[in-house]
């Protein structure tokens, strides 16, 4: 506990959210000391002292925002809904992201990505650690799709689930980059029909 009474984690939690939002501004490499300082209100030394480099911060804020999307993204994966309807509502959940003024500035994991996956093997590995999850989730409910009779294409799961993927993260570039809503929703209703 600190003196205001509060756990650590708490605050931490406080300042890689500003810190998230300064990285998610500015990327990583343009993303100064200064802009951090300024964005969570600690000094240089408080930063530093309780996150060690930039480097690690970010790898913070790349983590939680990871953990927070796959809660959100499970919530809609794992409903009561059928399939169709929750394959329908992940790539909705996607453009209402990508549409909102915050989301504007695109996915996050998929911004480090395009900027430091080849350099950096942190954001790699939490890039990929992301992808995986949804595509084993993926895999398994085309699995039971196929079982219940709701997909009747008769392709593999791994493979519906792959094009499910593209189509999805296709989506989230093409609304970060271009935000045409129509384009959206004629995605969304193409990657449904190549499913069912």
């Amino acid at each position: 506990m600190t003196r205001g009474g509060r756990p650590r984690e708490f605050k931490d939690t406080a300042v890689i959210d500003a810190a998230m939002d300064a990285f998610w501004l500015n990327g990583y490499e343009g993303c100064s000391t200064e802009d951090l300082c300024k964005q969570t209100g600690l000094g240089k030394g408080s930063l530093y002292n309780a996150f060690g480099s930039k480097h690690d911060l970010y790898e913070k804020v790349l983590q939680r925002y990871h953990e927070e999307g796959i809660r959100e993204q499970s919530e809609i994966l794992q409903s009561s809904l059928p399939l169709k309807e929750r394959l329908r509502g992940l790539l909705e959940w996607g453009i209402q992201e990508d549409f909102s003024e915050s989301g504007r500035r695109g996915c996050l994991l998929i911004n480090a990505a395009m900027e430091r996956a080849r350099v950096d093997p942190m954001v790699e590995q939490v890039v990929t650690r992301h992808i995986g999850f949804l595509e084993d989730a993926l895999c398994d409910l085309m699995e039971q799709g196929a079982q219940t009779g709701e997909i009747t294409s008769g392709k593999p799961a791994k493979e519906l689930a792959s094009l499910f993927l593209s189509s999805y993260y296709g989506l989230r570039v093409l609304n970060s980059s271009s935000q045409n809503r129509d384009l959206a929703k004629s995605i969304v209703e193409g990657t449904l029909a190549a499913i069912y």
